[in-house]
């Protein structure tokens, strides 16, 4: 029977939509393992990639972080946003290109769907009205996700999402190291007068500890700025800023190389700005930048994490108004995924 058992579950972090594979889809024939009890999401060969509830993968989705290795979490919020607003659909429409997704990866050998249970959350439930507030309900759902020992792949949102989801992670692991993918380094003190918004984050969790600030790496930082040394805060804390022309026409495999060794067998946080790439490959995002990194680029910063402790990761600033063709959220897709293959527990052949 090829179909979705759909219940509705307000426990747990919140009302969820929660999709499990009904009796006769554990056959390894449309895409579930049958020798172990793990999510698998469904193969396009025996169900549509149209058909089903529109998650993450088209994985089930369930109300509760327990039990789960990893999960994707949608966080809808842009009310951050310095420039175009859009954000807050990037979870959903990331989630609609998904559907191309498949299961293992073939060029690092990563098979995450056999290594790890994983599922979709949902969204978390943010106050679109007050920031201050939804930082706090992504703050405390985060809690429950990484407290429950489950590594959260999160779908943004603009940047200022990631503050609250440091402030989370670092309760559990203390502060973490940090790979910073962007085209602007989010370090200003204050923006119209405000200190939180997608400008602000790293500053606010250098400024409460949470970062082990030597082993920051920020990489694509580009474009115009107002001062001529706009990197000066980040230096004398002990980032290391990687510019993109710094990268262009080359391979950043040496790169991550140095980036690996100097993040070690501690902590790491992956959050990766959309507008790090340029956009000819990514034009739907709040703050373009020219002249940014390649998709390739892109992958080969991602699977340099291989062996790192990754305990969380985020994709953010995809805004679907400016994404006509929805080539910036299928990239956006294929980066996720790529950061869960390159989870601790996943196994490579």
């Amino acid at each position: 029977m090829r179909r979705l058992l759909v219940s509705v579950c307000a426990r747990g972090l919140g009302a969820r939509v929660s999709a499990r594979p009904a009796a006769g889809l554990c056959d390894p024939r449309r895409g579930y393992a049958s020798d172990a009890p793990r999510n698998q999401p469904l193969s396009s060969e025996f169900v549509a990639r149209s058909v089903g509830v529109c998650s993450m993968m088209r994985l089930p989705v369930q109300a509760s972080p327990e039990g789960l290795d990893a999960a994707f979490i949608g966080v809808p919020l842009d009310i951050g946003t310095s420039n175009r607003p859009g954000a807050r659909f990037g979870p959903r429409r990331i989630r609609e290109e998904s559907v191309l997704l498949r299961t293992v990866n073939p060029s690092t050998g990563a098979l995450p769907f056999q290594s790890l249970m994983v599922a979709d959350l949902g969204d978390v439930n943010v106050n679109l009205y007050n920031l201050q507030d939804s930082c706090r309900l992504i703050r405390e759902t985060y809690q429950k996700i990484v407290e429950a020992g489950c590594i959260p792949l999160t779908l943004g949102g603009d940047h200022t999402i990631t503050y609250p989801i440091l402030q989370a992670i670092a309760k559990k692991h203390g502060p973490v190291g940090l790979l910073h993918v962007d085209a602007h380094t989010d370090t200003a003190d204050k923006g119209l007068g405000e200190k939180l918004y997608h400008g602000t984050p790293f500053r606010r969790c250098v400024e409460e500890g949470l970062l082990d600030c030597k082993r920051v790496v920020q990489i694509g930082i580009r474009g115009s700025s107002m001062t001529l040394d706009p990197y000066r805060y980040n230096r004398s804390q002990g980032f290391r800023v990687v510019l993109a022309e710094d990268c262009w026409m080359k391979s950043l495999v040496p790169l991550m190389g140095e980036v690996r060794q100097q993040m070690g067998g501690k902590p790491i946080y992956i959050s990766f700005d959309i507008d790090a790439l340029d956009p000819a490959y990514a034009p739907g995002t709040g703050t373009p930048e020219i002249a940014g990194l390649t998709p390739s680029q892109a992958l080969e910063i991602i699977r340099g994490c291989q062996g790192l402790s990754v305990v969380g990761c985020d994709l953010v600033e995809v805004s679907p108004l400016y994404d006509l063709s929805g080539n910036t959220a299928l990239l956006a897709a294929n980066l996720l995924f790529e950061m869960l293959c390159v989870l601790p527990k996943v196994t490579t052949v």
